[in-house]
Formats: C-alpha cells, sequence, structure tokens
C-alpha cells in the first residue's frame, strides 16, 4: 500500500495488508468495532517522534479496509496517546472518543465540584464537574470514557470523563447522517458530571501532538480513498479497451501519489525529532488541504466513471463513498485555506 519514498523507517515495519484482512472482516457493530480499536492500540505505539511513520500507516491501512472502522479507531488511539503523553493511566478495557470541537450556540464549563454530594468538593483538591452541551461527539452512547474540551475561564482545557455517569446525556437521535450511520455524531449534554483534568488549560492545543494528530485524520482519507480507487482499477481490469477508464485511474494514481507524499513527508518531520524550527500548524493545514483536495477528486472521479451501478447494488462501495464524503469534511475547506493564507502573510513558512 506504501509507496512514497518520503516516509520514514517507523513504516516500514507495519504489515498494512495484515491489518487490512483483519479490518474488512468486521461487521458494523460498535462493540466490534471499539474491540478492535483497543486491539490496534495495543500493538501502535502511541503517535510522537519516532513513532508517526507507522501511526499514520496504520491509520491508512484500516481506513482502506473499512472507513467508518477508521473513524472508529483514530480517537481511541488518539485519546491514549494523549494520555500517556500526560502521564494519566486508562482504565483497564476502556475505550477512549475525543471531544475538542465546537459549535454555535453550546457551550460546556468546567468548575470546581460542589459540596451537595455531586463532588463533596469546593474545587480545592482539583476535582472537577462539567455542566452544558458539547457537540459533535462520535460514539459517544458506547464508549465508556472520553476526552473533552471545556471552558476554564477564557482558556479550553481537557478533561477525562467516564461517559457511563449520571449527568450524561447522548442524543444519537439528532444523526441522520447517511454517511458513517454506525457512528452516531450528535450532541452530549453534561450535568455536574465529574471530571478529571487532563494537563493544564491550553495544554492540548498548544502541544505539537495536537497538529499531528490533525494528520492523522488525513492518513484516514488518504486510506479510504484508495479503497475507492481499488474499485476504479477492477472496473478497468474488466474493460481492457476503455482508454477513458485508463485516463480516469491514471488521474487517481497521480492524485493519491500526491496525497501520500505529503503524509511521508510530514512523517519524516515528525520522526526527524529536529522539531525547533517546524511550524507544526501550518504543516498540519497543509497536509489535510492537500489530502482532501485528492480525495475529492478521487471521490468525484471514480463516482463519475464507475456509473450508479456500484452504488446502488454494492453495498461496500456505497457505504464508502458516503463515508469518505462526509470524512473529510472535518477538513473546513475554503476557510482553511485562508488560514493557510493568514499563517503565511504573518510569519511566512514557504520558501518564495
Amino acid at each position: 500500500m506504501l509507496r512514497s519514498s518520503a516516509w520514514p523507517a517507523s513504516a516500514s515495519g507495519v504489515d498494512t495488508a495484515l491489518i487490512e484482512r483483519s479490518a474488512g472482516r468486521l461487521g458494523a457493530a460498535p462493540a466490534d468495532r471499539l474491540a478492535f480499536a483497543r486491539s490496534v492500540a495495543s500493538t501502535t505505539p502511541p503517535l510522537s517522534a519516532g513513532s508517526a511513520g507507522g501511526f499514520f500507516a496504520t491509520l491508512a491501512a484500516v481506513a482502506a479496509a473499512d472507513v467508518a472502522l477508521a473513524r472508529t479507531v483514530e480517537p481511541h488511539l488518539d485519546a491514549t496517546g494523549i494520555l500517556a503523553q500526560a502521564g494519566v493511566s486508562a482504565p483497564e478495557g476502556s475505550t477512549w472518543g475525543v471531544f475538542a470541537a465546537e459549535g454555535p450556540g453550546v457551550s460546556l464549563t468546567a468548575g470546581p465540584a460542589g459540596s451537595d454530594g455531586s463532588g463533596g468538593s469546593d474545587g480545592s483538591d482539583g476535582s472537577v464537574v462539567l455542566d452544558g452541551t458539547k457537540p459533535w461527539c462520535s460514539l459517544a452512547s458506547t464508549l465508556s470514557h472520553a476526552l473533552v474540551t471545556a471552558t476554564v475561564g477564557d482558556a479550553r482545557q481537557l478533561f477525562a470523563v467516564d461517559l457511563r455517569q449520571d449527568g450524561v446525556t447522548a442524543h444519537d437521535e439528532a444523526w441522520v447522517a447517511r454517511g458513517m450511520p454506525d457512528v452516531p455524531s450528535g450532541p452530549v449534554d453534561f450535568d455536574h458530571v465529574p471530571a478529571v483534568p487532563v494537563g493544564e488549560p491550553g495544554w492540548y492545543l498548544g502541544r505539537p501532538g495536537f497538529a499531528w494528530g490533525g494528520i492523522g485524520v488525513a492518513a484516514c482519507w488518504w486510506g479510504g480513498a484508495v479503497g475507492l480507487a481499488r474499485v476504479l482499477r477492477a472496473t478497468a481490469e474488466a474493460h481492457p479497451d476503455s482508454e477513458l477508464l485508463q485516463a480516469a485511474l491514471g488521474a487517481t494514481v497521480a492524485d493519491l501519489a500526491d496525497a501520500e507524499d505529503a503524509l511521508a513527508d510530514a512523517a519524516s518531520r515528525i520522526d526527524g525529532r529536529a522539531h525547533d524550527d517546524v511550524d507544526w500548524s501550518l504543516l498540519a493545514q497543509l497536509v489535510r488541504s492537500r489530502v482532501r483536495r485528492a480525495v475529492d477528486a478521487v471521490r468525484t472521479r471514480v463516482v463519475a466513471t464507475i456509473g450508479p451501478a456500484p452504488l446502488t447494488s454494492d453495498p461496500a462501495v456505497a457505504a464508502r463513498v458516503a463515508d469518505l464524503e462526509l470524512y473529510v469534511l472535518q477538513d473546513h475547506g475554503e476557510r482553511d485555506l485562508a488560514r493557510i493564507g493568514r499563517k503565511v502573510l504573518e510569519r511566512g513558512g514557504v520558501a518564495w
């Protein structure tokens, strides 16, 4: 699956074919997917300098088999890695999400636990409770735990919370998407729910690992597009005289190679350990935007070329197209391109 010469050594030890075979045998049951996420986490080193190539390759291989499964595995790996960085232990057998999105009209705040029996403290011992609503909380009704960002004064801070507690209400019914229907990502209400701080205010967003994790999501997008490109290749193989199919396949090969180079180069930079002069937020957004462009082009081209039959008769193809279309919307398109432009105007970052 990996072809770019830019991949660092940490990617060479990943058996992407084995990961794909293992992931491809799973159904849509959340419990099975979460069990697979725990299994992958047990054999995948946390994302850090020295492991980025293997981390990204693993996520891409999972997505090549099942995009929705990658959407389950990625936040679990992200959360367990964040906990390891912060020196916080995860309970045995726990499953994790990362709920860090913000949305209009809703907010989540963290405050000291009261002395009314809900926390038994005035907050002096560090105990905290969460109140409010958090949007875009994937699998909140089936996960055991999550890392959640909440407002503390004027800052945002990360907290670990047991989602099985009283006061946690997940709204799966709000999720009506046709893409990833088995990964409901509705809002969650928190009503005086005890939580544990993970890092100081600002730590979660300020560390290089935040940007690195965003590149990991892009690796999932790329892997999902690789799986879709294989549908086009199979169609072209079945019609060896079609220059139209060959041209579409050639353009797809080029798009996916460009995206892979972006991911591999980023992994090499992370693994290279010389981090002082890297603008990680700019690099991460460049990679995400490059991969998004390639994935959108591949998805559009494949759908237009293979026609409606696979989309209406093959559940796996139909699901992959819908899942991938929704997943890449975690990138904000023109708004994120504008963010790149602002960063370059403010502090450079390009050779020209």
